[in-house]
């Protein structure tokens, strides 16, 4: 019986040797291990509940976490109220850099000028609301039991 480093070589040179016959985009990948990999969640286990809460869409249909992704496939991710729609442009099972993740995925134009749009607009409400730190230091608290004790 072959021990775990002559498996692993074994592997490695038939890999080496035929590029294409082990190549992930004609077989595709999880949908969760995609999305993790693709840093759109910092974990497969929230990837996982995102996906089950119906949160990402393939083709603008629910689908469960082990759902085959390929290159070309159509999702649409909603995180913290902001949806991308993006296009699978590559697979990975490991999870890289931002700007190799950012790889994985082509964005459409529509889909970032919405999300710049909202992001926008969250930044005027957020100006206008009002900025209260922490508690009351003992002056304001004075003026605040001063200002509700007047009839």
């Amino acid at each position: 019986m072959p021990t775990h480093r002559e498996r692993h070589a074994r592997r490695a040179a038939a890999a080496a040797a035929d590029p294409g016959a082990s190549d992930s985009a004609q077989h595709g990948m999880r949908l969760d291990k995609w999305l993790w990999a693709a840093r759109f969640y910092k974990t497969r286990a929230i990837a996982q509940q995102a996906i089950e809460s119906g949160k990402v869409k393939h083709d603008g249909e629910r689908c469960k976490p082990a759902h085959t992704v390929r290159i070309g496939d159509a999702l649409a991710i909603v995180r913290d109220n902001l949806t991308w729609n993006v296009a699978v442009a590559a697979l990975s099972g490991q999870r890289g850099s931002a700007p190799i993740a950012a790889g994985l995925y082509a964005e459409s134009g529509e889909s970032i000028a919405a999300r710049i749009e909202l992001i926008e607009q969250r930044k005027l409400a957020m100006q206008n609301a009002p900025q209260h730190k922490g508690r009351p230091t003992k002056r304001q608290r004075r003026s605040i039991d001063e200002f509700l004790a007047e009839p």
